[in-house]
């Protein structure tokens, strides 16, 4: 199939030579011409604009920071995805992104007599998870691709559906670490050594994969994780606001958004997200620190 790729970044790469791999013919654009060496390498073609990604493309990909870079790259009269994708094409957009954008897409799409899905993706490919909203027929026609790019498929429902079940992840996930960095933190003011608590943990109803992965980083001060902080402070700021957009409670995501946010202004955006923990240790007092044991 050929194929208009647009954002080949830290997932956008990855998730292209997927395709790639998968003997589909990609043509790929990035605001940095740079970011589409390793793609060049492995027979992408480029292009000079998301319009001239999406001419001749059967379907075309999108895997961009946010809502407002989705909207201009779709959207933009001259530039824009619609401006170069034919009528019956398939626009898949990969992006953390809010509802109400990806039904704007939708809408706009479906007036252009263009197939539009939002599809989200957890993880790193080709093992990922990639949730996807949108219409019945088009997720089964392009069920194919998805599965090239991840090894857990879903269809949550209508478009919007995939973002909003992505936010909810991010929203529990992240949600989550704040709560176990607290923990972590009142056995350390309570004289608890942290080691061991990090063995107990993940056999006790405290377990879970955020503990695992990314506690554990803060205890070695190693701050490791797949994502940047200037990451999650839009994605918890797209969860907390679909909430209260929905009428739900949301009371402990807003304040883990504001731990976030916080480190974020603090100058640590860049940083794996697992540095918001420094905001955190500031107001207890105390750093979280331990050596590994053996397990």
């Amino acid at each position: 199939m050929r194929i208009g790729f647009i954002g080949t970044g830290t997932m956008g790469t990855p998730i292209a030579g997927c395709l790639i791999a998968a003997g589909h013919r990609l043509t790929v654009y990035d605001i940095r011409p740079d970011a589409m060496g390793a793609l060049i390498g492995h027979g992408a073609a480029t292009a000079d604009s998301p319009s001239e990604a999406a001419y001749g493309a059967e379907a075309v990909f999108t895997s961009l920071p946010g809502p407002s870079e989705v909207e201009a790259t779709a959207l933009d009269p001259d530039r824009g995805i619609f401006a170069g994708l034919r009528r019956g094409g398939t626009y898949i957009d990969l992006t953390t992104n809010a509802p109400g954008t990806a039904r704007l897409v939708e809408d706009a799409a479906r007036k252009r007599g263009v197939v539009f899905l939002d599809a989200p993706v957890s993880g790193r490919p080709p093992n990922m998870t990639v949730m996807v909203g949108g219409g019945a027929n088009a997720f089964a026609h392009c069920r194919p691709l998805f599965e090239a790019i991840a090894a857990n498929v879903f269809h949550v429902g209508p478009s919007g559906a995939g973002c909003t079940a992505k936010l909810v992840t991010q929203y529990l996930g992240y949600t989550n670490f704040i709560a176990a960095l607290e923990g972590l933190l009142i056995a350390a003011k309570a004289g608890i050594d942290l080691g061991v608590l990090a063995q107990i943990v993940p056999v006790s109803a405290g377990q879970s994969r955020t503990f695992d992965t990314s506690a554990r980083s803060v205890l070695t001060r190693a701050f490791a994780s797949n994502g940047s902080l200037d990451i999650i402070v839009k994605d918890m700021d797209l969860a907390v606001s679909l909430a209260r957009e929905v009428s739900a409670p949301a009371a402990l995501g807003a304040l883990a958004f504001d731990a976030y946010k916080r480190a974020q202004t603090q100058g640590s955006g860049g940083e794996g997200y697992p540095a918001v923990a420094r905001v955190l240790e500031a107001m207890a007092g105390v750093e979280l620190r331990s050596e590994p044991r053996d397990e």
